[in-house]
Formats: C-alpha cells, sequence, structure tokens
C-alpha cells in the first residue's frame, strides 16, 4: 500500500477513535452507560506480501466495555433500578425486539408499563397471569412490567385460628338434636361468629357452633350465616359448611384430635382453621383467639422491588402480592454483546448465547431498588484520549503532506 493510503487508513482510524471519545463524553451523565473503547489492529497489504512495502494500515473496532460496574446511586423512585454485580435486565422496543440494557431509570408510562429515558420496556414474568413456561436461554414468554392494570385486589380467606375454652361442667346435648342435625329442635352449647371474605372481597360470616356429646368430647358445626332463618336459630337454608369432631384430653383438658379443620368459604377458597389450642377447662366460655387472613377490596398503594428481581404490589389494606419476577440476563462475553444506542445491547455470535437467572443467584448480581448505575465514562482520561488521538491525526495528515510533497517532486523531475 503506497503511503497515501496508509495515511488516510491511519486518519480514518483516528477519527474513529475521536467518535468513540465523543461519544463518550456526551454520556458522561447517561445512566448504565458503559465506556466504549476503540482497538487498533494493523492491516497487511496481500499484494505486497513478502516485499519490502508490507504495510495495509489500520483498521479499528468498536467496544463496549460491558463488564465494568459503575458506581450506585440513591434514587427517589421505587421503580429506579441497578444492577450490582453481573447481568442486565430485558427489555424490548416498540415493536417487540428484545435487547439487554443496565440503565435502570424506569417510570411508568400512560398504560402503566415501566419505560426506561431510552424508550426500552422492561420485561418480566407476570405471575398473575396464565402461567408460562420459563426457559433458561430465550428471551420469550416475558411481558412488559406493568404497574397500572391492578389497581385494587381483593383477597380471599384461606386460613384461619379459632381457640375458645370449653366449660368442662356443661350439659350433653342429646343426639337429633345437635346443631349438626339442623333440625327446628337443634340446639347447642356456646357459639361464635367469624368474619372471612370470598374471591370478589365480599364479607362472608360463619356460625360456629360447638356442642357436648359426651365428656370429653364436642362437635362443631359451621355455617354460612346468610342460610340462617331471619328469626334466627334453626333451621339453615342450607347443611353446614363442616362439622368436625374434637375430642380433649381428660389428664389436662388440652385438645386431642379435631385440629385442623376445613371447609369451603362461600364463593371464596378452601379455609384450613387452626384449632389446635382449644381447651375443656371448669371454666366459663372464652374466646382467646378468633383471627382469619383475607380482606375485603383494597385500592394499590405502591410497588416493592426486591433484591431478588420480585416486584410486589402494596396494596392499602397493608396486603401484598407478587405480580412480577424480573430476571436478569448475561452472556459468555459481555463486551462483544452489539450496541444499539449505547446503552441497549443485542446478542449475536460474538458475544455467546443469552442466559437468564434469578437476580442473587449464581453468576448473576442482585437488583437494587430506587438506585440508579451511574455511567463508567472517566471524562479525566476521555480528555486525555482526545489528546492523544488529535496528535496522532496530525501525525498522519503530516504523513499524507510529505508524500504529496514527495509526488510533487518526482513530477517536477526533468529528464
Amino acid at each position: 500500500m503506497s503511503i497515501f493510503g496508509a495515511s488516510v487508513s491511519g486518519m480514518g482510524a483516528m477519527s474513529n477513535w475521536l467518535s468513540t471519545i465523543a461519544q463518550n463524553v456526551a454520556n458522561a451523565n447517561s445512566t448504565g452507560f458503559k465506556t466504549n473503547s476503540t482497538h487498533f489492529a494493523s492491516l497487511v497489504d496481500q499484494a505486497s506480501v513478502g516485499s519490502f512495502d508490507a504495510g495495509g494500515g489500520v483498521s479499528t473496532r468498536l467496544r463496549s466495555l460491558n463488564n465494568l460496574q459503575g458506581s450506585i446511586v440513591n434514587a427517589a423512585s421505587v421503580t429506579d433500578l441497578a444492577v450490582a454485580g453481573s447481568g442486565f435486565f430485558v427489555v424490548s422496543d416498540r415493536g417487540g425486539a428484545m435487547y439487554l440494557t443496565r440503565s435502570g431509570s424506569f417510570v411508568p408510562d400512560a398504560a402503566g408499563d415501566l419505560v426506561n429515558a431510552s424508550g426500552y420496556y422492561l420485561m418480566g414474568y407476570d405471575l398473575l397471569g396464565p402461567p408460562v413456561i420459563r426457559v433458561a436461554n430465550s428471551l420469550d414468554a416475558m411481558a412488559r412490567v406493568n404497574i397500572g392494570k391492578s389497581q385494587s385486589q381483593a383477597t380471599p380467606t384461606t386460613t384461619g385460628t379459632f381457640s375458645a375454652n370449653l366449660p368442662a361442667d356443661a350439659a350433653v346435648i342429646p343426639a337429633g338434636s345437635l346443631a349438626s342435625d339442623n333440625a327446628a329442635t337443634s340446639t347447642y352449647t356456646e357459639k361464635t361468629s367469624l368474619v372471612t371474605y370470598d374471591n370478589l372481597g365480599g364479607q362472608r360470616t360463619l356460625d360456629i357452633y360447638l356442642t357436648k356429646l359426651a365428656p370429653n368430647s364436642w362437635e362443631a358445626a359451621i355455617y354460612d350465616h346468610a342460610d340462617a332463618p331471619v328469626a334466627g336459630g334453626f333451621p339453615y337454608a342450607n347443611a353446614p359448611l363442616a362439622v368436625q369432631s374434637l375430642a380433649f384430653d381428660p389428664l389436662n383438658g388440652k385438645l386431642s384430635t379435631g385440629s385442623p379443620l376445613t371447609l369451603a368459604v362461600p364463593g371464596g377458597q378452601t379455609m384450613t382453621m387452626n384449632l389446635a389450642n382449644m381447651t375443656q377447662l371448669s371454666a366459663p366460655y372464652s374466646v382467646g383467639a378468633a383471627t382469619t387472613n383475607g380482606g375485603a377490596i383494597s385500592n394499590l398503594n405502591g410497588v416493592s422491588i426486591g433484591a431478588n428481581g420480585t416486584m410486589s404490589f402494596q396494596f392499602n389494606n397493608g396486603t401484598s402480592s407478587a405480580a412480577y419476577d424480573i430476571p436478569l440476563a448475561n452472556v459468555p462475553s459481555p463486551v462483544n454483546l452489539r450496541s444499539i444506542n449505547g446503552t441497549a445491547y443485542q446478542v449475536d455470535r460474538d458475544s455467546g448465547a443469552v442466559l437468564l437467572g434469578q437476580p442473587g443467584s449464581d453468576g448473576f448480581g442482585s437488583i437494587q431498588s430506587s438506585a440508579l448505575e451511574n455511567s463508567t465514562v472517566d471524562l479525566a482520561q476521555e480528555l486525555t484520549q482526545m489528546i492523544e488521538a488529535q496528535s496522532s491525526y496530525q501525525a498522519n495528515s503530516k504523513v499524507f503532506q510529505t508524500g504529496a510533497d514527495i509526488l510533487n517532486i518526482l513530477n517536477n523531475l526533468k529528464p
């Protein structure tokens, strides 16, 4: 290659280097931006191999130093996210194309989808929708993380605790007149009502009848209060929801058999009621515990995001519900990811296949909420390299000018 070709190649390479430096300086404050590095490689003129003039100039290759960790700073929003350690967030553009990024400045758009400053949507596994098959080496099956679709929720009752002391000297109720018989003549020893919640958040009151069958032997019959006669008493419109035999140890009065009790809450879920602390002592009837989980309709109050990537919806009644799992993605060679716009990257052959994992698990960093990762650009280093690149560009241009001077001398030689 001639002196002109080599020097032009050098100027082009220095121009590329200066462009890289300019990109770094421009993004010194861009969240999650990774410093770009220009790498140089000598070219060989194949036509001149073996001769004295074998120089082919120089080529450049751009690499993003994605293995560098930027400093993590606090942020005001819960949905501002940073990765501490290895891994990338999975994001998508409006067309659904999937990319990787460390830019975690996510805010909800008009539809409630979390989108970062570059316009990419955060992706995760929807825990509130139909179950999906999670694949470790594919970015499929994920959905946009949305914090606007669940503004309220009802929490059905699934567990409860009931304990009371039953008087040991209570009279035995004869068969045929038990609460579980649901007859007009039915009677009972003690009664307590308990509020539960159905699938829609509606209150369902349960009437708990405790009837003594024999010494140290009782039964619990539970009815839906909505089935009770207007005037009260028996019979109820429907059979009891559950009937459970309770046996007590005559030596200490503690319940020996009969716990737990299970029943289907009307319009709700199967409820498991813990009766383990029931007692039969020589004392009046008294209720020690009567609790159930679940709750009425409650509005969304906020979200929380754990270090393991689980996003939960927080409701006004103090309950929470896991809504999304936010995975992290990694590749064998992060520096060879193909840069899309400086903060988003695409997996290709040079980077290696993608691998998804739970934040905090082996090989993956953790997610920090209310935090952002700063750019890894070192302005002092970039300005130093700018001077070097400018000097090298001038040197290459001087070589070109020298070649032009030599050619001019040769053109002016006279025979």
